[in-house]
């Protein structure tokens, strides 16, 4: 009975634990700042990679800069499978067409953030700039280990690192939705995986979505 007990205790705390590694934000002007806004854009997401094994400094720019497209290629694919079971208030450019669009005006991966958000938005002809930042110890595009055990969770074995997505207004380049969440075992196999189970939990909380009630 009494490890039972242990047992139920240990459950309740990673769930609790879990639940606390989710941080969603969304700014008390976004329908003020929204109310034009008819479609975004989502650019590669900058990275920073704590890799166990080293490797030289030009390897992890371009591991780190796989990892940032690899998040814009999996929103792209979630929002595109979410438009077939639900409706948005905008539309998501084309990430083919974005980056395009960025290689014509010279801007990469390692420039992109010289260039501030309102700069963008008017290059990219959008009215938001969907962005965000990766923090990672693997290289979870190419998969990840899901086995999962209260050992891993007490040991920090299960932490992958840490992302935040963020919504942007075009015009006036004002933070409009944040969504931050920790990366452990349990988020995913992979970054489609993570991005998929991350935004559906936040589906509700998600502000371009017509089907949630407004308040």
């Amino acid at each position: 009975m009494h490890a039972n007990k242990v047992l139920t205790f240990l459950m309740m705390f990673a769930v609790v634990g879990a639940n606390a590694q989710k941080n969603i934000y969304q700014s008390h002007k976004f329908s003020e700042l929204s109310k034009d806004h008819h479609i975004l854009a989502i650019i590669p997401f900058f990275t920073n990679l704590e890799l166990k094994v080293p490797v030289s400094k030009e390897e992890q720019n371009e591991l780190e800069k796989k990892e940032g497209y690899a998040v814009q290629n999996a929103l792209e694919t979630y929002f595109s499978m979410s438009q077939k079971r639900k409706k948005f208030s905008v539309e998501f450019q084309n990430i083919k067409n974005t980056n395009a669009v960025l290689t014509q005006n010279n801007i990469n991966y390692q420039n992109i953030d010289t260039y501030t958000i309102k700069q963008l938005s008017e290059i990219l002809g959008v009215d938001g700039i969907i962005s965000g930042n990766l923090e990672l110890n693997i290289l979870l595009s190419e998969g990840a280990e899901t086995d999962f055990s209260f050992i891993d969770y007490i040991l920090g074995d299960a932490d992958y690192g840490w992302i935040g997505i963020k919504i942007s207004d075009g015009k006036t380049g004002k933070l409009l939705w944040k969504y931050e969440k920790e990366i452990t075992k349990k988020s995913g196999k992979n970054t489609d995986d993570l991005i998929d189970k991350m935004m559906k939990a936040a589906a509700r909380k998600f502000p371009y979505d017509k089907q949630k009630p407004k308040p």
